[in-house]
């Protein structure tokens, strides 16, 4: 008995070690964008609770500095001076022609004249530096890298001039035009924006599971910087979204998808994120708003030192985590459902010739142990009735289709009979009016827990077949 217990535990020990390898892989991936955080106090915060869902983080500042918006209206005075004080040693290094280093002595007047007059024209993210031009952003962006660097003026300027120097050595301003070479449009894509007007960047690991799609993109080192360049090139187009005005969107949010990707990574694919992320911790500053991790598996619950960089993060910025059986109803709390994509479960689809962000999405409730008919006119006849709608979770629920006309005399049209279905995605289709009546689409539940259940329609005009075969 003593054996098998003894060979029992040290199975079970085997076994956390291997989930502990498997979660640590994970930390690599934003291990950089957080750091440890002191409260109030002085004293590292290691006592927050982490829920499986969302994480956030208590505001530490008041609304009026958050995002730099308002910038000028009710911040602390301390930070309010810390601001002052920053723009006045970037207008007097601009001016002195030291914003990029110490100029050289051996300019003649002339060519340190002209170098003052480049450097009034220099602008980060499109915004100007020069604060005595008033432009509205510029607050904006130097808030940016006070609040990454605790509102120290020296270590916040500091961080400036490195930022700029690298994004002149990187080429960071021509990037977005660069052509890489490459298909990356399967690992990351810019998508729509949130409820808050955020740009929404997704990025999909899952897609980096085949080991020769691997090969492919990081088999070199030149691929693997040219990688790392694609990334930074994708960082700048959603830039290019943002709007640094004191009513704009100033940083975007970031959306991880996990699903397919497995814990063990290989060691290149690990150090290209970590530069990556290094970039974005030293020289883009703030720009991240929230990240949603969706589609987590369990062994990324496991790691006690990951949860705990959670927990000590430095932003203000919430990260949010969804298992796969929460993934829609995680994300539609951040994103409206005509700007979520389908295969997320909302009803946003690609090239859509149909509906736009613009077309009304309506909710109902599917209660348990119900039959929930949903009801959509078509008074009009001669036009084409389409129709999306999509439930909230899995299905699991009986599915019907079918047009009921005004006039009694006529006959009922079934367009669509499933029972027990269980799809996933949206749903859409259309039928031809020839008479008024209504389209009823009637959902069975027959679980213990309501539904939620997404749709929206639209009526557009059409020539029936016969017409064009007469014409």
């Amino acid at each position: 008995m003593g054996k098998k217990r003894e060979k029992s535990n040290k199975a079970k020990d085997g076994g956390k070690v291997q989930d502990q390898n498997r979660a640590n892989t994970f930390q690599y991936e934003i291990a950089l964008q957080v750091q440890e955080r002191k409260d109030r106090y002085g004293k590292p915060s290691f006592d927050l609770e982490i829920d499986e869902e969302t994480f956030e983080e208590p505001l530490s500042e008041p609304p009026s500095v958050q995002d730099g918006k308002n910038v000028s209206k009710g911040k602390k005075p301390s930070k309010y001076k810390a601001l002052v004080e920053f723009k006045s040693r970037v207008e007097e290094s601009i001016i002195g022609n030291s914003l990029l280093g110490k100029p050289s002595s051996k300019l003649s007047h002339e060519e340190s004249t002209e170098a003052i007059e480049e450097l009034k024209e220099i602008k980060l993210w499109g915004v100007p530096l020069l604060p005595s031009k008033r432009h509205e952003g510029t607050d904006i962006v130097l808030l940016k890298f006070l609040k990454a660097r605790d509102y120290k003026v020296r270590e916040a300027f500091e961080m400036l001039q490195r930022t700029l120097k690298w994004r002149k050595e990187f080429k960071a301003d021509e990037i977005v035009e660069e052509n890489m070479g490459l298909d990356f449009d399967n690992l990351a894509y810019l998508n729509s924006r949130d409820k808050e007007g955020h740009p929404l960047y997704y990025n999909v690991y899952g897609a980096l599971k085949d080991k020769q799609n691997l090969h492919k993109i990081l088999g070199s080192e030149e691929k693997r910087q040219k990688f790392l360049r694609w990334r930074v090139q994708y960082m700048e187009k959603a830039i290019k979204e943002l709007d640094f005005e004191a009513s704009g969107t100033n940083s975007i949010v970031q959306i991880i998808d996990l699903k397919n990707s497995s814990g063990q990574t290989t060691k290149e694919f690990r150090s290209v994120c970590r530069k990556y992320w290094k970039l974005l911790q030293d020289h883009y500053p703030e720009l991240i708003h929230q990240n949603i991790i969706i589609n987590v598996p369990l062994w990324f619950y496991i790691s006690h030192v990951f949860s705990s960089r959670l927990k000590a993060q430095r932003n203000n910025n919430r990260i949010v985590i969804a298992r796969p059986g929460k993934v829609t109803s995680t994300l539609l709390k951040f994103i409206p459902p005509e700007n979520l994509p389908v295969q997320y479960g909302g009803l946003q689809r690609e090239n859509d010739d149909e509906f736009s962000s613009k077309d009304k999405v309506f909710v109902v409730k599917a209660k348990a142990n119900t039959t929930e008919h949903i009801h959509i006119p078509t008074l009009e006849a001669g036009v084409t009735m389409v129709w999306d709608l999509t439930i909230v979770g899995s299905w699991d629920v009986s599915y019907k289709e079918e047009f009921i006309p005004n006039d009694e005399g006529s006959y009922r049209v079934l367009i669509e009979n499933e029972k027990d279905t269980k799809k996933g995605g949206s749903v859409r289709n259309s039928f031809y009016i020839s008479e008024p009546g209504k389209i009823v689409i009637s959902i069975g539940n027959a679980l213990l827990k309501e539904k939620k259940v997404l749709y929206r329609y639209k009526t557009k005009p059409t020539v029936p077949m016969y017409v064009r075969i007469k014409s």
